[in-house]
């Protein structure tokens, strides 16, 4: 895949009652808190800082979506377990503009889990594996920020990922689950997720 243009296209708040309505696919990204999202679409982009690094937890508030190649859209959402950032009814807020955009868009192709591999999944991660079951997607879960593990020990990280959410997740035994590895730092994993990306837009 050759990135030709990138445009921050729509950004959607917790007081906009619509979203878009768009006609090319679109991916979706979900993850806890600093858990590397906006890094990881960086990274797919090629750009180096064109969605907000933050190291602020609960820094993005809204719903990013980004037209790649006038093809389709990678969709940032709302950082998720950051009760402790903002309001309740704010985090509440987020909460039901997550379950709206998955449950509304006509175009939503898959949905992108980020876990961090250095901890097995937390239970907000768990809850999120489920929502995005229950709203018809089978999550590709990503397993970012690898390069802060030994080679040797990310095959044991991915099987423990593996582990918790099919022990914890309502659907976790009905479903085959995909983990890729990823890092912002070397890169390694984007060509995995590409694959991915391609293979959706190739059908």
């Amino acid at each position: 895949m050759v990135i030709k243009s990138v445009n921050l296209e729509t950004v959607v708040g917790v007081t906009t009652k619509d979203l878009p309505h768009h006609t090319f696919p679109e991916f979706a990204f979900a993850g806890k808190s600093n858990v590397g999202k906006s890094t990881l679409i960086n990274t797919l982009m090629q750009r180096k800082s064109y969605a907000r690094v933050s190291e602020k937890p609960g820094k993005t508030q809204t719903i990013n979506f980004y037209n790649i190649n006038d093809r389709f859209y990678l969709v940032d959402l709302p950082g998720y377990g950051f009760a402790k950032a903002a309001r309740k009814e704010i985090v509440e807020q987020w909460g039901d503009m997550i379950e709206n955009y998955l449950h509304q868009s006509s175009t939503l192709k898959a949905v992108f889990l980020l876990v961090d591999i250095r901890h097995d999944p937390t239970d907000n991660d768990v809850l999120m594996y489920d929502w995005i079951c229950h709203n018809g997607f089978v999550p590709i879960v990503i397993a970012t920020k690898s390069d802060k593990l030994k080679r040797s020990q990310i095959p044991q990280a991915l099987k423990n990922i593996d582990r918790v959410l099919r022990e914890k997740s309502q659907y976790g035994k009905e479903l085959t689950l995909t983990v890729i590895p990823f890092s912002g730092f070397t890169k390694d994993g984007r060509d995995a997720i590409v694959d991915i990306l391609d293979g959706y837009l190739n059908r």
